[in-house]
């Protein structure tokens, strides 16, 4: 070993440095390893034995000079990987850029095959690749057509080729604002013109990346065809067309937007009275108007130019239409419609015999007016005759009830006063027969009164609430003797039952239906009963007469009509159920029958219920009241012009033990009054009194003496008129022929005015 090597000392040295491998060449044989080694350790020894400063920065530079190398060799082993890495890359970038260009000649090839033109833009609109057949009907722009070319600028060579056809009012900037509006969408297809009568079909498809491909199609050969086949179809059309017209009544022919002339058929001349070769395809309007204006006549003062005005309308909004006329009195109608493309279709129809048939039919309703309005006048006459006649009948058998009461309500009044005073025996019999026949004659009397009252509609009703129990107590007291006398039982069911009706019809309905039960029925029993339906009250009477046929249900409730005859004239002439039928009506009360033959009859009437509502009290029966003639020292003024009645009023009056004051007017009885300062307890004043004041009259000044004195108004009058000025003065009527029963129960209910 050389005692001139110089060698850093282990202070000098990193910690890494002292390793002695790290001075050692792997690539080195062992020997050359070992022979180092022994080097490096022989001059560490030294160099601890030997230490001084220079030798202290020799080894220090040893050692970073000894690193510096194991750097340099480390970043060298680097570098050649890097250089491996990148050799390696583009070898591989070299196979892809020849696959790569293999795929492109593969796709240039494969798109050259295609039948269409093709192109690819990219998503940048920039063109990537085309093929020979793009816009190959557009030869003086394919060279321009590269790699390159930017979409906006292929708008402006296309849109600049000669070859290039333009759509109908569509300028070249048109066309080219027209596609670059239809790029931006995602697809699109439209037709386009390109070189002398060839058509190809551009379709547009935005790929995934947002790039465009173009396809165009030629569809000359298709167009082509459909020019033919719609030649065919026009020329069809116009066959159809023209068969059509000519088969049309009217005489009709079409303009174009420009007002000429495009069909018409032979009708139209013959109307026109134009000779064959005025009329020609091409024809402006305007010609054919100064031809044919002269020939009609407007209506309203009008001309030709009314319809000129309306051809020349930029917007024929409305149809045009008019009627007009011609010399020898034809009449045609003028309808003209636009038509979608600006033109318009007129039509001339002649419409002479419809107008005429219209003006005799106008003439034939004028004269059937006239008649119409005769006959109603006749009608008018007759129903006014027929009511005049109905009113007469009506007044005569009001006049002649009332002229009849009068002594029939004398004769029954001198038989009541004989009932207490003849005894049992032959007399007394005959007097009930008597009785019981002017009992007969005031039914008989009565029911042609009410038959007439409700007729005509004058009948007055006083609806209200009403107690059903009280009325049925009434009728079994009063028909109990008369069923009794025919061997049957009568029920009539008690009930609780408030309804809202008339008392005095109501009363009369059931009167008649029990009555005409119990006289057709020879055996077995008459039921009444209420029962409830809902809101409804139902009251049926019930028999277990004959029954009646279905055909006789409807004609029982007619005039006169009886059942098969079987009851007598002394039983009534068949008026009860024509009165409980009007009265039914008249109150609103549905009535009911069901009845077979051998299964007896059920009639009903439909009652409303009157919930809550306080019924109509009821009415004491006056029979009941006791009548002692030394107790009643009653005084009763009694104003009566029939002198027959009033001699049977006092007769009867003065039976019961009633002091009376008879007069025959009530100005007789004011002077009465006035004269002995006499105030009678009741006062029975006739209505009807003659020349002077009548019944009311009397009645107000009587109480304007004495006032509120007990009164009656005796009359036979049952006319509503009546009815409603006693009502407005408080008064009530005691109407003739009166019966005993209800001039008792009033007489007695009085209280005296006398100590």
């Amino acid at each position: 070993m050389s005692a001139d090597l110089t060698v850093p000392g282990p202070d000098d040295l990193p910690s890494h440095a002292l390793d002695p491998r790290s001075l050692i060449d792997p690539g080195d044989s062992l020997a050359r390893q070992n022979e180092k080694l022994l080097t490096i350790a022989a001059a560490l020894i030294r160099h601890a034995e030997e230490m001084t400063e220079d030798r202290g920065a020799a080894f220090a530079q040893f050692q970073r000079a000894a690193m510096l190398e194991d750097q340099v060799r480390e970043r060298t082993r680097d570098l050649e990987r890097a250089l491996d890495l990148l050799n390696a890359s583009n070898a591989r970038l070299a196979d892809a850029s020849r696959e790569t260009e293999a795929t492109r000649q593969n796709l240039a090839s494969a798109i050259e095959t295609v039948q269409e033109g093709f192109a690819l833009f990219d998503a940048n609109d920039v063109l990537v690749l085309c093929n020979s057949r793009f816009n190959a009907l557009l030869p003086d722009i394919r060279d321009q057509l590269v790699p390159g070319l930017r979409f906006q600028d292929y708008l402006r060579i296309a849109a600049a080729s000669a070859h290039l056809g333009m759509p109908e009012g569509m300028s070249r900037a048109d066309w080219i604002a027209m596609r670059a509006s239809r790029h931006d969408s995602h697809h699109f297809i439209l037709t386009q013109q390109m070189g002398e009568d060839r058509w190809v079909q551009v379709s547009e498809h935005r790929t995934r990346d947002g790039g465009t491909v173009i396809l165009q199609t030629e569809v000359t050969d298709l167009i082509r065809a459909e020019r033919a086949e719609r030649g065919r179809m026009l020329d069809d059309q116009a066959a159809v067309l023209r068969a059509t017209l000519e088969h049309l009544r009217l005489g009709v022919c079409i303009f174009d937007a420009r007002l000429h002339l495009l069909g018409w058929n032979e009708k139209l001349a013959e109307f026109l009275t134009l000779p064959r070769g005025r009329l020609r395809m091409g024809m402006h309007f305007d010609t054919l108007l100064e031809q044919v204006r002269d020939q009609f006549h407007f209506p309203n003062g009008l001309s030709a130019y009314r319809l000129a005005d309306w051809v020349r309308r930029a917007r024929r909004r409305d149809n045009f239409q008019m009627e007009v006329t011609r010399e020898g009195g034809q009449i045609y109608d003028i309808f003209a419609q636009e038509l979608p493309d600006g033109g318009f279709v007129m039509s001339l129809a002649d419409v002479t015999p419809e107008r005429r048939a219209i003006a005799a039919l106008s003439r034939a309703n004028e004269t059937l007016e006239a008649r119409v309005t005769e006959r109603t006048l006749e009608l008018e006459d007759a129903l006014a005759r027929a009511e005049r006649a109905n009113a007469s009948r009506a007044r005569f058998v009001a006049a002649a009830s009332h002229d009849l009461l009068q002594p029939l309500s004398a004769a029954k009044l001198y038989l009541a006063s004989l009932d207490d005073a003849l005894p049992e025996g032959a007399a007394r019999r005959t007097l009930d027969k008597a009785q019981n026949a002017l009992g007969s004659v005031e039914g008989i009397l009565g029911a042609l009164l009410d038959i007439s009252r409700l007729e005509s509609g004058r009948a007055a009703v006083d609806v209200g609430p009403l107690a059903l129990g009280p009325l049925f107590r009434q009728l079994l007291d009063e028909f109990t003797p008369l069923a009794a006398l025919k061997g049957l039982a009568l029920t009539i069911r008690p009930t609780e039952a408030t309804v809202i009706s008339d008392r005095s019809y109501l009363r009369r309905i059931l009167q008649n239906l029990i009555s005409n039960a119990i006289r057709y029925t020879a055996a077995g029993r008459v039921h009444v009963a209420a029962r409830r339906r809902g809101g409804q009250w139902r009251v049926e009477v019930r028999d277990t007469g004959p029954g009646i046929d279905e055909e006789e249900q409807e004609l029982i409730f007619r005039e006169f009509h009886r059942v098969a005859g079987q009851a007598s004239a002394s039983e009534g002439m068949g008026l009860g159920l024509a009165i409980v039928e009007r009265a039914a009506a008249l109150l609103g009360h549905p009535l009911g029958l069901r009845s077979a033959p051998g299964c007896g009859s059920c009639f009903s009437i439909e009652l409303a219920a009157a919930a809550g509502a306080s019924a109509q009290a009821e009415l004491a029966d006056p029979r009941d009241a006791a009548r002692d003639p030394e107790a009643s020292d009653l005084l009763a003024l009694l104003v009566e012009n029939d002198e027959e009645l009033s001699r049977a009023m006092v007769q009867l009056l003065e039976t019961w033990g009633v002091s009376v004051l008879d007069v025959a007017s009530g100005e007789e009885a004011l002077e009465l009054i006035e004269a002995t300062g006499v105030e009678p307890d009741v006062c029975l004043i006739d209505y009807q009194l003659g020349e002077g004041i009548d019944g009311l009259d009397t009645l107000a000044a009587l109480r304007a003496r004495l006032g509120d004195v007990a009164a009656r108004i005796v009359t036979a009058d049952r006319s509503e008129a009546l009815r409603v000025r006693a009502a407005a003065m408080g008064a009530q009527i005691l109407e003739k022929p009166i019966p005993p029963v209800a001039l008792s129960a009033f007489l007695f209910g009085v209280p005296r005015r006398r100590g």
